[in-house]
């Protein structure tokens, strides 16, 4: 079976949980929800799962909501914020900037806060999430835009603002991966700056680059994104979403 760009990025996504063992998994978004129920029905089986509300939930299809959960514990906020205090979750969040180091952004756009150019969602739980636990990117549109050298406000907490905290910052910290339509980097280069791990099938380091808004680490040693097993195919289509949701994140294109 022939692999479309969604299903390259939910396997990059899925190998972001890989090693992480027995903790809260809670990907937010179409592909990362598929992302986080590929890693535990395959790598990872002891991931709890989350519905996006307030339960973990035992079900492999990722959209098996309300009907047909299988709830597995009740997580209100009071429980939630015990796993992430603690360092027992791995998040993956979206960025709408985010810079050299991790420095995240999805509040404002704009030099002035007060009198923002473009109000988004706030800061939400991003500085808890970042200082607290694991925590990795999704970007479905990698463009300069987004990948910026400095970002407009700071809600996600980057690898220099935490080190520049001191230990306490420090102690459960943890940026992993960013996962975008084009590539996979990690946070390997320098001081934790930004570097290049693989582009997916059909994209060249060179759009990569031109779509990156400061230079990346890493670029001259790059490998090609892996394509999905055929069990992680028949996983993610015949279970995980038989309805195609991933598709209306990321059109199919095929490699």
């Amino acid at each position: 079976m022939s692999a479309t760009r969604a299903d390259i990025c939910v396997v990059a996504l899925a190998e972001c949980f890989r090693g992480d063992g027995e903790i809260v998994a809670n990907p937010i978004g179409t592909i990362p929800m598929i992302a986080g129920r590929l890693a535990r029905a395959t790598f990872e089986p002891d991931l709890m799962a989350t519905d996006g509300e307030a339960a973990l939930v035992a079900n492999d299809a990722a959209f098996a909501w309300p009907e047909g959960r299988v709830i597995e514990y009740y997580n209100p906020y009071r429980s939630m914020f015990d796993v992430v205090w603690s360092g027992r979750r791995h998040v993956v969040m979206g960025a709408t900037q985010i810079d050299p180091y991790g420095n995240q952004n999805f509040a404002a756009i704009g030099a002035d806060y007060a009198a923002p150019k473009t109000q988004l969602i706030g800061f939400r739980g991003a500085p808890g999430n970042t200082v607290n636990h694991t925590t990795s990117y999704w970007v479905a549109n990698h463009s300069p835009r987004v990948f910026v050298e400095k970002v407009d406000v700071v809600t996600g907490v980057g690898w220099d603002r935490a080190a520049a905290a001191g230990p306490a910052a420090l102690e459960f910290f943890e940026l992993r991966r960013v996962v975008t339509n084009l590539c996979v980097l990690d946070f390997g280069g320098p001081d934790h700056r930004m570097r290049l791990v693989s582009v997916h099938p059909g994209v060249s380091v060179d759009d990569v680059v031109a779509a990156t808004g400061f230079e990346l680490a890493g670029a001259d040693s790059v490998t090609e994104s892996r394509l999905p097993t055929d069990e992680e195919m028949r996983l993610i289509r015949e279970v995980i979403d038989p309805d195609d949701q991933r598709h209306t994140e990321l059109p199919e294109e095929r490699s």
